[in-house]
């Protein structure tokens, strides 16, 4: 990670080295960044409860409110006097990325243009919430780091309450009023249990993450201690939620997660903290599965104890969603160069399916497959050095950063975002608009930890 100092007004600037007016700009620049910090984080649980933010109406509101945070990040540069744009390589891939699909917008090389331009419009929003976590986490304290993640953790336990007992006094609607026209299978307020599992996988490790980082050294807020006490029951309930929502692929998605969490801790932690951080997994995991049991009504053991079985709401089997991929493959091999057009799946794929089905396929139900299929052999290698790129800056001198507790918050948003890639070679939760937003914000929060912290640029600054 770098940083690029840009500065507006040289006079300005003069005035702050000599001191003057400093704590006026310091103050007004940092109100107009909570406020953005704010409305992203308004933004993120909006689209999470408008059912996941399918509809127009609902992706069009999010990326008016991004909008509107970057407006915010922007004016308090300008009470700063000077802009300070956080750099990482990852920006390179995503740029490439978003210039394939512009150019088969604008050049009309796409089969259904009308869903390229809307794919353009969310790549662009989920773009720019990367853009923001980076820049307004960058050099976030571990007191706004704990604060974010105390957060994270009280909105997944709430979330996984609303959604167990909607499971249990209304499992055909949303909010019990809203029944979706072409049926699902519901929990929460998604339409597709797998889609809420994806939102869990990241949620779940940022809350263990930050009730097992190491305790901070100031005096807690009442807030703080009241969250940080619950946390072990908030990612209990969390846990059990995704069990109960029947969705196999979150299931090995938190296994994997879980693992991972492991492995590092145990290859990066003394072993005092290893063998605690070992206990704790295997205690939540065991808890998690007896409140599973006890809550279970029959039905989902049953699926779960059948691999391949056809569910009782409209859903794809496993062998569906082998043959899905392998025909979104087959239209990579066919459209190798340009793709079909970001987002033009739906349009597409009935020309290549190779199974029987009554059914509509708008996705492939494995994200890098359909990437492949609708943006060629270019937007398969800005993915895969994208995801690269992300591996090596997140989980990066991690000896260093498990030494403080927003270090450890920041593992937790990696391990987060891995658990829902996992997940995405059986589902299409990256096509979900907020489970996508969810994501970017992860990933940003995740690389954004770099060795610049807030006393470094303290120092830059005078």
């Amino acid at each position: 990670m770098a940083t690029l100092p840009v500065a507006f007004d040289s006079e300005l600037l003069d005035s702050r080295v000599e001191g003057a007016g400093v704590g006026v700009l310091e103050r007004a620049s940092f109100r107009y960044l909570t406020a953005s910090r704010v409305t992203l984080g308004t933004t993120l649980a909006l689209a999470t409860l408008a059912f996941g933010a399918v509809q127009a109406w609902a992706w069009a509101g999010i990326s008016v409110l991004v909008a509107a945070a970057l407006l915010l990040w922007a004016w308090a540069a300008v009470k700063r006097a000077f802009v300070r744009v956080v750099w990482t390589p990852i920006y390179a891939p995503a740029a490439v990325f978003l210039l394939i699909t512009y150019v088969q917008f604008a050049g009309r090389f796409t089969a259904d243009l009308v869903a390229t331009r809307e794919s353009l419009v969310k790549l662009i929003t989920d773009l720019l919430i990367f853009f923001l976590a980076c820049q307004l986490w960058q050099a976030a304290s571990s007191r706004e780091l704990r604060r974010l993640a105390s957060v994270v953790t009280a909105f997944a336990c709430g979330l996984a309450l609303f959604g167990t007992l909607q499971f249990f006094a209304s499992p055909g609607t949303i909010y019990g009023v809203v029944k979706p026209r072409w049926g699902g299978w519901i929990f929460g307020p998604y339409v597709n249990h797998n889609h809420y599992a994806g939102l869990m996988e990241m949620l779940i490790p940022v809350a263990v993450a930050y009730v097992m980082s190491p305790r901070p050294r100031c005096t807690a807020s009442a807030y703080g201690v009241l969250v940080r006490a619950l946390g072990p029951l908030a990612i209990l309930i969390a846990v059990a939620s995704v069990l109960l929502s029947g969705s196999r692929g979150g299931m090995i998605s938190l296994a994997v997660e879980a693992a991972l969490l492991t492995v590092m801790a145990g290859h990066f932690l003394p072993g005092t903290h290893r063998r605690r951080v070992a206990i704790t997994v295997i205690a939540g995991v065991a808890a998690s599965a007896s409140m599973f049991l006890w809550l279970d009504p029959g039905r989902i053991s049953q699926r779960l104890g059948a691999v391949a079985d056809l569910p009782r709401a409209p859903e794809a089997t496993l062998g569906q969603r082998r043959e899905l991929a392998r025909d979104a493959l087959h239209i990579f091999r066919t459209h190798s160069w340009l793709g079909t057009g970001f987002g033009s799946f739906a349009t597409v794929y009935p020309r290549y399916r190779s199974f029987a089905s009554d059914l509509e396929w708008d996705h492939a139900h494995d994200d890098f497959a359909e990437v492949l299929a609708e943006t060629g052999v270019g937007g398969g290698i800005a993915l895969a050095a994208a995801i690269g790129l992300f591996l090596v800056f997140a989980f990066g001198n991690l000896r260093d950063r498990l030494d403080h507790e927003g270090g450890w918050i920041r593992l937790g948003a990696a391990i987060g975002c891995c658990g829902l890639l996992v997940h995405s070679f059986g589902d299409f939760n990256l096509h979900i608009p907020a489970n996508a937003a969810w994501f970017a914000f992860f990933a940003g929060l995740a690389v954004s930890g770099g060795s610049t912290t807030r006393d470094a640029l303290q120092d830059s600054r005078n």
